[in-house]
């Protein structure tokens, strides 16, 4: 069942842009944090990109590159994960998910947990072939489905639940 649903596109001169992505690579660094307690838990639960998710489906694309490439850039700094030779392959799966978000949004007006699952697999899938190409290695571009599987899945539904307790709000 999808919900009617109003993205709110902010601008580069509107203050919120930046209040609200700082709020959510907050939520990205706390996330990846709890996760990494469980053995594996970034690669299984991939945490860096589920505020991502919710900032670029909400709050239209500034905010979400903005999350999207402020979010592993600060964890690395902050906390050395993700590796730096990890770096780049997240910085272009966030910036992926941050576009394909904002336009499915945008397109459809709605949400439901089938754009949710066309987001996070379209992300995934452009993402792993960029993997391919920086890696040249299938295993490591198709880790994401195989063991962050459990991952994509908190993507799905805990950003459906955001979403639409987010659904009515307007800046």
């Amino acid at each position: 069942r999808s919900i009617a649903f109003q993205p709110v596109c902010l601008s580069l001169s509107n203050y919120r842009t930046y209040l609200l992505g700082l709020a959510f690579v907050a939520g990205n660094l706390v996330l990846p944090q709890i996760c990494h307690l469980v053995p594996d838990g970034g690669k299984m639960l991939l945490p860096i990109y589920f505020f991502t998710l919710i900032a670029s489906y909400k709050f239209g694309i500034r905010v979400g590159l903005l999350t999207a490439l402020l979010s592993p850039i600060c964890n690395h700094l902050l906390f050395g994960m993700p590796p730096l030779a990890a770096l780049p392959v997240l910085l272009i799966k966030s910036s992926l998910l941050a576009i394909i978000a904002s336009q499915i949004a945008q397109y459809s007006k709605k949400i439901s947990l089938v754009y949710l699952v066309i987001t996070v697999l379209a992300y995934q899938l452009t993402g792993g072939i960029a993997e391919y190409l920086i890696a040249g290695s299938i295993p490591p571009a198709m880790q994401d489905f195989t063991l962050g599987f459990p991952g994509m899945l908190i993507q799905v539904i805990g950003g459906w639940l955001i979403l639409r307790i987010l659904a009515s709000y307007e800046c």
